[in-house]
C-alpha cells in the first residue's frame, strides 16, 4: 500500500505542472470531467480483461484503473486518507449492512 500512498502524492503534485512533461497534469488541464472518462475508459479495459481471464493484461489495466482512480479523485478534491479513513469506517460491518445503511440515511 506504501506505493499508492507515494503514486498519490506524485499525483498530487503534478496539479498545475507542465502538460508537456506530465500525463497527469495534462489531464488536470482537461478538468473533472475528462479526468472521470479517463477512469470510466480504464474501469472498462479492465473489465473486459476480467472478462477474457486474461490475467497478464488484467493487471495491467487494474494498475491503470488505479493510476486514473487516483487522479480522477484529486481532479475532485477528493484524497486517498479521504478513501482509506471511509473503507476503515466500514471495515467488519457486512457489506449488505452497509449498503442498507447508505440507502436509509
Amino acid at each position: 500500500m506504501e506505493v499508492l500512498a507515494r503514486l498519490a502524492k506524485t499525483i498530487e503534485s503534478r496539479q498545475g505542472a507542465d502538460v508537456k512533461k506530465s500525463y497527469a497534469a495534462k489531464l488536470f488541464s482537461r478538468g473533472k470531467s475528462k479526468c472521470a472518462e479517463k477512469f470510466g475508459e480504464e474501469a472498462i479495459e479492465a473489465i473486459i480483461a476480467a472478462a477474457k481471464g486474461n490475467r497478464k493484461n488484467l493487471t495491467e489495466e487494474a494498475a491503470d484503473v488505479l493510476f486514473h482512480m487516483l487522479v480522477m479523485l484529486t481532479a475532485c478534491g477528493v484524497s486517498l486518507d479521504d478513501v482509506m479513513k471511509e473503507l476503515q469506517r466500514r471495515e467488519g460491518t457486512s457489506g449488505i449492512e452497509e449498503k442498507r445503511a447508505r440507502a436509509t440515511g
